[in-house]
């Protein structure tokens, strides 16, 4: 029996995991779980991709080392899976001996070929940073298609690639200062002289998704381009051989990292990664990923493995992006959910369920409306499947003792034992999208069959046809245990049973005697999954711009602020007068509640409320001074309203000042731009 390996995309060690992660890993998790159910000898790797500059510089920021932030997400990230009951061989780190050693020898491997030269190239170098930018830390427009707010590796609009260089208008992240062009020496991978290979490979191999094969098709057609695979210094990595200041760019490492995690579950099983399974020609293997990665892996990675002389992947399985409610997801309208968000919410195996109900092997994004998603779960899930399976079990315990019988073969089954080929077949092409279909009509011939036949009325000859009732839970349960692990391992209780595989897919049970019925799945009343209780989503804050500050015509301590927020000018009264004088707070983009009552303060009119943080005899604003007027100030997960509140209801939300930055509870308060700042010691509360 040929092994397979099936690996998930790698997720970067510097936030947390959302639902739209979850896509991926839910897929890859109902696959893997497929695979074992029908006796297939496979193992499930990924690792967290833990390198690059954006881990150093969120670090930094942070004031902890970059091995102390990875360590801070990867104890997330498996608690996280663990919940959504995403079962991992191997989860490892990029950040291992493993990865170092498997990347210097595919180094080492392409060098001897030849395939490796250095040349001095100009990259993006920020003045005001000191530093020269990687691709995600420089910004600009297109230099193909001309679509705005692009990075410097890969356009998310048209997907060209290109070198940070030839964006238009570039800007640094960090500082949003223009960057220059510097020199310095790297290293290069000749990915153009593996452009024939390459284009054999997409076209021999069936396994791959038509439509991506002629999209990589067309980028070989126009000539690729030799790939930069190292960094300058400072960067968190690892170093080239024989440098001292140069590193592996993190796509280099950072898909290495399947093979490290495969050492990793080979050490603990008496296994060689290499001898078992990336030179083996008894083994599969299989990645999945999402199109946003498409160039690297259909490209640099599979020629890197040609390099080294490993297996090339036979199957690479791409899934669109999530939208929510039709749209992109957004932390701003609340409908960016993290993992942790989402279990606050809801059960996880109905997401499971949902997202296994719409992914199918084509690219299409996947959308997640509420009302649609509730509506499955009820009707699909609770009303068809759940209800059925309840039914037929509280039944048999209610009129037979719990005892079924052993059935005859009829149409029914004949045509049901068809179904159980099908089911498979759609489960192999991973187009669970069908399979959720056939199982939902599976069990609605069960619940057919059930009424129809009426046990109700002539209990004593209908023992034959309940037990077959109960023949077809059995199936049900076997047919989603990919999709639901937990609950189908409730199920298999109640029919006290124990570790169905598909070859148990039939009507022999025969007699047996089940156990006690209990209903899987309760109807959601209401979702509600992009409101995230909490009281700051009853804040509506916008960062507007000081106009003018003049003083309180009848009060010492106050100013009266005018204030632009965007398309719209306020009039605020201020008291940090004594504090601050007017030239500290005259221009600054400033945080201002909009939605707060109106009030007169010593008979002049204050529109809304600037906030400050407050320690002491210390005030200092909070500002948000790369934003523009207007702009929404928001915390990841939380749609803010605009119903007016009073100033009690306002005083009942507290916020604080952690690091120069303004925190509800553990979220930091933040524009599309950037995290907002107040320069003043820790602790101080925002008012």
């Amino acid at each position: 029996m040929k092994r397979i390996l099936i690996t998930s995309a790698l997720p970067y060690a510097n936030g947390p995991i959302h639902i739209g992660h979850l896509v991926e890993y839910v897929q890859s998790d109902v696959f893997t779980r497929f695979l074992r159910l029908t006796g297939k000898k496979v193992i499930h790797c990924c690792a967290d991709d833990t390198h690059g500059t954006p881990i150093e510089i969120n670090a930094k920021k942070l004031g902890v080392t970059p091995e102390q932030l990875i360590t801070k997400y990867y104890k997330e990230h498996t608690d996280d899976f663990k919940a959504f009951l995403i079962d991992f061989d191997s989860y490892y780190s990029t950040n291992t001996p493993e990865n170092k050693k498997f990347s210097d020898f595919v180094f080492n491997k392409a060098k001897e070929k030849g395939l490796i030269y250095t040349k001095d190239v100009e990259h993006a170098y920020c003045e005001s940073c000191k530093r020269f930018l990687p691709d995600r830390f420089v910004k600009g427009k297109c230099p193909k298609c001309g679509a705005e707010d692009q990075y410097g590796d890969v356009c998310e609009a048209c997907n060209a690639a290109y070198d940070t260089v030839d964006l238009v208008e570039p800007f640094c992240t960090i500082c949003k200062a223009t960057p220059v062009r510097k020199s310095s020496m790297h290293y290069f991978f000749k990915l153009s002289a593996l452009s024939q290979e390459l284009y054999e490979w997409l076209t021999s191999n069936e396994n791959l998704q038509k439509e991506i094969v002629n999209w990589v098709k067309n980028w070989i057609k126009d000539g690729l381009k030799d790939w930069d695979i190292s960094r300058d210094g400072p960067y968190f990595g690892f170093k080239i051989p024989g440098e001292e200041d140069k590193y592996y760019y993190v796509w280099l490492d950072a898909p290495i990292g399947y093979i490290a995690s495969t050492e990793n579950y080979c050490r603990q099983h008496n296994l060689d990664a290499m001898k078992d399974y990336w030179t083996s020609k008894d083994c599969n293997i299989i990645h999945f990923i999402g199109k946003d990665i498409v160039y690297f892996h259909y490209l640099f990675w599979p020629a890197l493995l040609k390099a080294a002389d490993l297996n090339l992947p036979d199957t690479l399985l791409t899934h669109g992006f999530l939208t929510v409610n039709g749209e992109k997801m957004s932390k701003s309208r609340g409908t960016f959910l993290t993992a942790r968000d989402f279990l606050k919410k809801c059960d996880p195996e109905l997401l499971r369920f949902y997202f296994a109900g719409n992914l199918s092997r084509k690219m299409n994004d996947i959308n997640l409306d509420e009302k649609d998603f509730k509506d499955r779960i009820n009707n699909e899930l609770v009303g068809n499947i759940s209800n059925f399976a309840y039914r037929v079990l509280s039944f048999t315990e209610k009129n037979y003792g719990s005892k079924t019988v052993k059935i005859q073969q009829d149409a029914l089954t004949q045509e049901l034992e068809s179904m159980h080929d099908e089911i498979r077949d759609l489960y192999e092409r991973c187009d669970f999208r069908e399979a959720v279909k056939r199982i939902a009509h599976y069990s609605s011939l069960g619940n057919k069959c059930f009424q129809e036949n009426e046990p109700w009325n002539n209990k004593d000859k209908s023992h034959g046809v309940v037990s077959l009732c109960v023949n077809i839970v059995k199936n049900l349960c076997i047919l989603l245990k990919p999709i639901l692990p937990k609950r189908t391992e409730e199920l298999e209780r109640q029919l006290n049973l124990k570790d169905l595989k598909w070859t148990d897919l039939g009507f022999d049970l025969g007699e047996h005697q089940i156990g006690k019925p209990k209903a899987l799945v309760e109807k959601i009343p209401e979702t509600k999954l992009f409101e995230i209780g909490s009281g700051f989503s009853k804040l509506n804050i916008k960062v507007g711009k000081v106009l003018s500050v003049e003083d309180h015509p009848d009060a010492e301590k106050l100013y009266v602020l005018k204030v632009d927020l965007g398309g719209e000018e306020r009039q605020l009264v201020a008291g940090l007068k004594g504090y601050l004088s007017k030239e500290e707070i005259e221009g600054k983009h400033i945080c201002v509640v909009t939605n707060l009552e109106h009030a007169k303060l010593r008979g002049v009119e204050s529109q809304g409320m600037l906030l400050a943080g407050e320690k002491g005899d210390k005030v200092q604003i909070l500002t948000a001074n790369e934003s523009q007027p207007g702009d929404q100030v928001f915390i990841d997960g939380v749609k803010p309203k605009d119903e007016k509140i009073q100033f009690k209801q306002f005083q009942q939300i507290k916020m604080t000042i952690k690091g120069g930055k303004a925190f509800y509870e553990d979220s930091v308060l933040k524009t599309e731009k950037e995290e907002v700042a107040c320069d003043i010691e820790d602790g101080a509360k925002v008012s």
